[in-house]
């Protein structure tokens, strides 16, 4: 959420500070302005490359994340019980559980779960 303010002021400020820049060069030759619009042009691009950069790391690094696989314990109140199972982090939701081997398990409000560190394959 940080991320998207922050890019959203940068994208703000270098409107206005195109703006500004464009009614200054009206004033100057036209050979400056050409040198002033080809820096401001290219910084733009930097920073929309950056932007985009940025972005598909993030998305690469929630992807890696989601697909770790960890140990989730679930603990019955009713029988003592506890079970262990494989799952990807992705696949944890609320009330239900998909398994490595695709077992769907819904769970209820009582019982208790527990997840463990990220399992090595």
């Amino acid at each position: 959420m940080l991320t998207k303010i922050l890019v959203t002021l940068l994208v703000i400020a270098g409107a206005i500070f195109y703006i500004r820049q464009s009614k200054v060069s009206r004033t100057k030759e036209r050979t400056q302005d050409m040198g002033k619009g080809i820096i401001i042009r290219f910084s733009l691009y930097i920073v929309i490359i950056l932007s985009l950069l940025a972005s598909a790391g993030y998305w690469y690094w929630d992807w890696q994340d989601g697909n770790k696989v960890v140990s989730v314990t679930i603990v019955s109140p009713v029988s003592n019980d506890s079970v262990v199972y494989q799952v990807r982090k992705k696949h944890i939701t609320n009330n239900e559980l998909i398994t490595i081997d695709g077992i769907r398990i819904r769970l209820s409000n009582q019982e208790r779960i527990t997840i463990a560190k990220t399992v090595e394959e």
